[in-house]
C-alpha cells in the first residue's frame, strides 16, 4: 500500500537574518582578525543563502546584533555562549507554536478535521522536551487525546523522510488512519561561538523550520491522477563514513561536524546504490521524472547532479530553498516537495536526503 500525502503544510519564524549581515557580525563572535574574516565573508557568500528565517532574531529593524539577544557578543576567547540548558529552554519555548502552524496548514490543505487524525508523528533533531511538541499539538489543535504517538528524534536531516517511512507504516497496517507528520527545527539556537572550524559550516548554513504532512493509505485502484504517493523506502549508510557528518550534544549546544569529504564520498557511494535500488522498482535514473534532494549546501548538489548525471534543472527547486530559507535540516525537503507538488513536476519523483552516519535515506514517489 502507498501512503497518499493528502496535505503539506510549512512554517518559519517571522524575522530573517540576512546573509550578507550575518557575514559581517560572524568575525565578532569568532574573535578574529582581518583575515579569518575575509574567510567568513567567503564561507558565508559561498553558502548558497541569502536569508534565513530565525526564531533567534527580535525586533524589525537596526543592526543585526542588537537584535539577536539570546547570543550577546563574547567578550573574551573564553566565552562559549549560552549553556544547551538555556538553548533547551528557548527550544521549549519556540518549537511548539511553531510546529502548530505548519501542522496547522496541512489539516487545512488536506481538508482534514483534527479529530479524524488517528497518529501522530513528531520529528526534531534540535531540542529535546517533554511533555513537548506532540503534547502541544493534541492540546492546541484539539486531537483525539488518544493519538497514537511516535517521535523520530536526533536523526539529522533525513529525520522528515525517517517520519514518513513511519506514517507510512501506521497507514498500511490500517486502512483507516489518518497520520500527521510534523518536523520543526531550530537549528539557529545552537549557534557556535569561536573559531571552532567543525561548526563554522554549520553557522552559515543552518536555519529555522516546520513542515507537516497529513496522509492516509491508497485505496484499491486509485487513479493516476490521484496525489503524489510515496511507494518506497530506502535507507543506505555509506562504508567509511562514520566521521563525515556527525551531531552531538555538548555543553553550550549541539555540535554538528561535516567533513569536506561528504561530496565525495556521495560521489563515489551514491549511484550505485541508488541504481541498484530503482531496478528493483522497475526504474532506471533517467526515467525519474523529477528530484527533491536535500540541499545539504551548494557542494552536496553538485556532487548529486553530477553521480546521478541529472540537468542542473532538476535541482531548481532544492537550490532555491536553500537560497530563501537556509538549511533547515529535517523539514527542508518538506519544503521543496510542497513546490514541486503545487506545480506538478513529473512523477515518479526521488526524494534524497543525507544525515549523520553518512547515510542517504531515500523515498521513491508516484
Amino acid at each position: 500500500m502507498s501512503f497518499v500525502i493528502t496535505g503539506i503544510g510549512t512554517a518559519t519564524p517571522p524575522r530573517v537574518a540576512i546573509q550578507s549581515e550575518a557575514a559581517e557580525l560572524a568575525p565578532r563572535y569568532c574573535r578574529t582578525d582581518d583575515r579569518g574574516a575575509r574567510m567568513l565573508r567567503l564561507l558565508y557568500r559561498k553558502s548558497g543563502v541569502e536569508q534565513r528565517h530565525t526564531a533567534a532574531v527580535r525586533g524589525e529593524t537596526g543592526p543585526l546584533a542588537d537584535r539577536v539577544p539570546y547570543f550577546p557578543i563574547p567578550t573574551d576567547d573564553a566565552d562559549r555562549g549560552p549553556t544547551t540548558g538555556d538553548r533547551m529552554g528557548w527550544y521549549a519555548d519556540e518549537a511548539p507554536g511553531l510546529a502548530h502552524l505548519a501542522a496547522e496548514r496541512a489539516l487545512a490543505a488536506a481538508e482534514t478535521a483534527p479529530d479524524e487524525i488517528t497518529h501522530l508523528v513528531t520529528v526534531s533533531c534540535t531540542g529535546f522536551d517533554s511533555p513537548g511538541v506532540d503534547a502541544h499539538l493534541i492540546e492546541t489543535l484539539g486531537l483525539s487525546r488518544g493519538v497514537a504517538r511516535t517521535h523520530v528524534g536526533f536523526m539529522g536531516c533525513h529525520g522528515a523522510l525517517n517520519g514518513l517511512r513511519t506514517a507510512g507504516a501506521y497507514a498500511g497496517a490500517n486502512p483507516d488512519a489518518r497520520v500527521l507528520v510534523c518536523a520543526v527545527e531550530l537549528c539557529s539556537f545552537h549557534f557556535a561561538y569561536g573559531w571552532d572550524e567543525e561548526m563554522l559550516v554549520a553557522n552559515s548554513l543552518f536555519a529555522d523550520g516546520a513542515a507537516a504532512v497529513v496522509g492516509r493509505g491508497s485505496s484499491p485502484g486509485e487513479p493516476s491522477s490521484a496525489p503524489w504517493a510515496i511507494e518506497a523506502h530506502a535507507s543506505f549508510l555509506m562504508p567509511d563514513s562514520t566521521d563525515a557528518m556527525t551531531w552531538s550534544i555538548g555543553d553550550h549546544g549541539f555540535r554538528m561536524t561535516l567533513s569536506a569529504q561528504v561530496p565525495e564520498l556521495i560521489r563515489h557511494h551514491l549511484r550505485g546504490w541508488l541504481d541498484t535500488w530503482l531496478a528493483g522498482h522497475g526504474l532506471t535514473t533517467a526515467q525519474v521524472g523529477s528530484w527533491a534532494v536535500h540541499p545539504g549546501g551548494p557542494r552536496i548538489l553538485d556532487a548529486v547532479r553530477d553521480t546521478l548525471d541529472i540537468d542542473e534543472s532538476e535541482l531548481v527547486t532544492s537550490r532555491q530553498v536553500l537560497q530563501e530559507y537556509g538549511n533547515m535540516s529535517s523539514p527542508t525537503v518538506l519544503f521543496i516537495l510542497e513546490r514541486m507538488m503545487r506545480a506538478d513536476r513529473p512523477r515518479p519523483c526521488v526524494a534524497l536526503a543525507f544525515g549523520p552516519g553518512l547515510v542517504v535515506e531515500a523515498a521513491l514517489i508516484k
